[in-house]
């Protein structure tokens, strides 16, 4: 329908960031006498809790040397909404230096992704030293940077909040058969998502800037822009200070909207900036020149042909 692709695996890298905060946390068993007899490392894994659960069930003793095993963490994206309240203007643009010109991409639009963190354990103590690993690094959000569209160099800080923790135990028959311990903590990373990039954008090269005069007899209704309230009782017109309100002291700007205006007012001044080095590219320092033209009589300048007449 849009007629562009393109691919930056935006919400990939979010399922991926978030997989690597929690990739190294792990366990350690004690004896009675406070030394370390057992570490184990907790595997992490992509999927829903429920078909966690249904491995779980199918072994009640959690005895199987394959497949699932506790203590274990499993994570989902669950959700993704608009967040409105980190919009950035639309008509905002990062650009880069191209191979054949500049490249040229809008700004993102802001989405939250929702995980969900799911900790699976056999004992009590297993899942309070998994939670101590955590929290403390949420307070209640966690920032990292990561690098969402490739070749634009742009890197954003995007915060992870956590929202809510939250535990339960799965068990079935009498209560002394414990199937397991599940902690659940529910997240919010506030990410976004890129439009395509434009790979052969034109390079302002230089600006023009023409100063002209209008001529009093050019237009029969000038048309004006004037300052004023804008309600449905009066108008209060903008007018100089210490003057009378009437027509001929009145403030106006003058709207130039016709070709007669156009024509009639000849340029009398001009302003050129250009950089002293054309070949320069964004990342690098240049300096600029302004040249500075007067025509007292006045010139007519054609801007499609650059011309002046």
């Amino acid at each position: 329908m849009f007629g562009t692709y393109f691919y930056h695996q935006t919400s990939r890298k979010m399922v991926v960031a978030f997989g690597t905060l929690f990739n190294n946390i792990e366990v350690r068993r004690t004896n009675s006498s406070d030394v370390v007899t057992e570490v184990v490392k907790i595997p992490l894994s992509y999927g829903p809790k429920d078909k966690m659960l249904a491995r779980i069930s199918s072994d009640p003793n959690l005895s199987q040397s394959v497949a699932l095993t506790v203590p274990r963490m499993g994570f989902e994206l669950t959700s993704m909404s608009y967040d409105s309240a980190r919009k950035l203007n639309t008509l905002g643009r990062n650009v880069k230096t191209g191979t054949t010109g500049l490249k040229k991409q809008y700004n993102p639009v802001p989405y939250n992704y929702d995980f969900s963190l799911y900790i699976f354990v056999k004992n009590a103590e297993d899942g309070t030293q998994i939670l101590e690993q955590v929290l403390p690094f949420f307070t209640p959000e966690f920032t990292v940077t990561m690098s969402l569209v490739s070749g634009m160099d742009v890197k954003m800080d995007i915060p992870l909040v956590l929202s809510g923790v939250s535990s339960e135990d799965t068990y079935e028959g009498d209560f002394a058969t414990r199937r397991s311990i599940i902690w659940t903590l529910n997240f919010s990373m506030k990410g976004y998502l890129y439009p395509n990039v434009e790979d052969n954008a034109k390079v302002i090269t230089s600006s023009v800037v023409d100063t002209h005069l209008m001529s009093e007899a050019t237009a029969s209704e000038p048309i004006y822009i004037i300052s004023e309230d804008s309600t449905i009782y009066s108008k209060n017109f903008m007018i100089l200070d210490s003057h009378e309100f009437d027509a001929s002291t009145r403030i106006r700007l003058l709207s130039e909207v016709s070709e007669d205006a156009s024509s009639a007012g000849g340029t009398v001044a001009r302003v050129t900036v250009a950089p002293d080095d054309t070949t320069a590219t964004t990342e690098e320092d240049f300096g600029f020149s302004e040249t500075f033209e007067f025509f007292p009589q006045g010139k007519t300048h054609d801007p499609v042909a650059g011309t002046d007449s």
